[in-house]
């Protein structure tokens, strides 16, 4: 490492390389939770890069021994519920604006891949039909996001319990609900799964 940036950057804080590392690895899997939390590619534009730039803030607090992602998906989740709270939207930061973390000296410029051309990303939105995407979108957020991390990303109720910071009662209690008021809802719109349309048995 260069002298003069051992001097001056904590590396145990402020590992730049590491995050970047973590943003090429995490940033799709990031996107796809904000999508379904926020049910338009817009919003979870937004929320993933405001979710990333508070990671790097405070990488600081992120303990190494545990997944970054469960970290990460925390941080998502308490960003999909500030946006909710301050809608209207408040001015939205920069990407081009530097940052800098807590605590250190130092600077980082965050690269956001971009997934506008991407033609895997934009399938996302029909990845899901779209009655279960209002149904989704119907839910209260704690159900939503318990939902989504269960039933799309397949995470363990141990690791939901991580990442939204409740307990493993609080999370199976919002399953729970949180399916049933999906199910009530297709019910009544008398949703048929695509795989059954066109006559199926």
């Amino acid at each position: 490492m260069p002298t003069e940036l051992s001097t001056s950057i904590p590396s145990r804080w402020c590992d730049a390389d590491l995050f970047d590392e973590y943003v090429r690895r995490y940033y799709r899997q990031a996107y796809n939770i904000a999508y379904r939390m926020a049910g338009n590619h817009a919003d979870a534009e937004d929320i993933t890069q405001e979710a990333f730039i508070r990671a790097f803030r405070f990488f600081d607090r992120y303990n190494r021994s545990l997944p970054f992602e469960n970290w990460l998906y925390r941080i998502i989740a308490n960003v999909f519920v500030d946006e909710i709270r301050k809608r209207p939207k408040a001015k939205l930061q920069s990407l081009d604006q530097p940052v800098n973390a807590r605590n250190t000296a130092c600077e980082m410029r965050i690269e956001i891949p971009d997934v506008s051309t991407n033609p895997e990303q934009l399938s996302l939105e029909t990845a899901i039909d779209e009655p279960l995407q209002r149904a989704l979108n119907a839910l209260p957020p704690d159900f939503k996001q318990a939902v989504i991390l269960a039933d799309i990303e397949g995470m363990s109720y141990e690791e939901i319990a991580e990442a939204m910071g409740c307990s493993l009662g609080t999370v199976r209690s919002r399953l729970h609900r949180g399916r049933k008021l999906m199910r009530n809802k297709l019910t009544s719109q008398q949703y048929v799964p695509a795989g059954r349309r066109g006559g199926a048995a």
